[in-house]
């Protein structure tokens, strides 16, 4: 049993959904967890208010307090990659996430993830990440160290006020043109089915990527991404709405089966660079990773 050393926590919403107690809310709220298993966590002292008082299964729901709770899992997945710290000051640390391994805790991984991994690894308890990367993208990953100025952080994050850039492999045809063609592609997505996937629809554009094919080799091609706006899997699905999906990707323009981590075959997509102004010093910050995405 894999237990989480930080607890979660959430905010029970202004307009009671139909419930008398936090237990029924949490039940209702997470449908894959037995309330059996919700009722045995507070019987474990394993749920409380933001005061550390704690909660049972008898407790009156109280709109807008925060819940706090350990998640826990039988058997947590080891991903067999390490992080690397590449920068740290007083008010950020800045790391490389290898492939396949969480930002933060999701899913079957709780302790196995970056933010957990860099908090034992630094002994900074309050570090938190800045923004996220799917966990089977690798590259950069912004975390706040002080948290009274990590709104500050957020709002750049929120303002597009970023610029990040990433690398992508893509299988081509060998004797096909993409070197030096550069695509703006501006469309609207959306939540799919099932809901983790994205599709793009009819409607204004809230999605924005500059793409650009900068090397082929064979029937591989690299390729320069710019996200301009931030949605979920913006890039895979820009990629694979040019007929060009990256390589080994389990969710476009096909969903994979549930299978276990293929090591050998990791998703080619790097977050390779980040650039911005940050809005403590006013100091430009620019940070590369020192890895790269091979076409051989």
């Amino acid at each position: 049993m894999s237990i989480a050393k930080q607890p979660s926590k959430l905010s029970l919403p202004q307009i009671n959904p139909g419930v008398s107690s936090v237990l029924q809310y949490l039940a209702r709220k997470f449908p894959s967890i037995p309330i059996s298993v919700w009722r045995q966590r507070m019987d474990d002292g394993k749920v409380h208010w933001h005061d550390g008082r704690l909660i049972t299964p008898t407790t009156a729901y109280q709109p807008q307090q925060r819940v706090y709770y350990y998640r826990e899992v039988n058997q947590e997945p080891c991903i067999p990659f390490d992080e690397e710290i590449l920068f740290q000051d007083e008010q950020l640390l800045v790391a490389y996430k290898p492939h396949f391994l969480p930002v933060t805790p999701g899913g079957a991984y709780i302790n196995e993830c970056l933010q957990n991994r860099l908090r034992d690894k630094t002994g900074i308890s309050d570090l938190q990440a800045l923004h996220r990367l799917d966990r089977d993208t690798a590259g950069l990953v912004l975390f706040s160290i002080q948290p009274k100025n990590r709104q500050l952080y957020h709002h750049l994050f929120a303002s597009r006020k970023i610029q990040k850039t990433y690398q992508a492999i893509a299988q081509v045809q060998a004797d096909s043109v993409y070197v030096g063609q550069h695509w703006q592609l501006k469309n609207r997505l959306v939540k799919s089915t099932p809901s983790f996937l994205m599709k793009i629809t009819d409607g204004p554009a809230n999605s924005h990527s500059s793409i650009k094919c900068v090397r082929l080799s064979a029937n591989k091609a690299l390729f320069e991404l710019s996200p301009i706006s931030g949605k979920t899997h913006q890039l895979r699905v820009h990629m694979q709405s040019l007929g060009i999906p990256i390589l080994h990707d389990r969710y476009y323009p096909v969903l994979a089966g549930k299978q276990d981590d293929n090591y050998s075959q990791p998703l080619q997509l790097l977050a390779k660079s980040i650039n911005f102004i940050d809005p403590v010093n006013q100091h430009i910050r620019s940070f590369s990773c020192n890895k790269n995405l091979s076409l051989a």
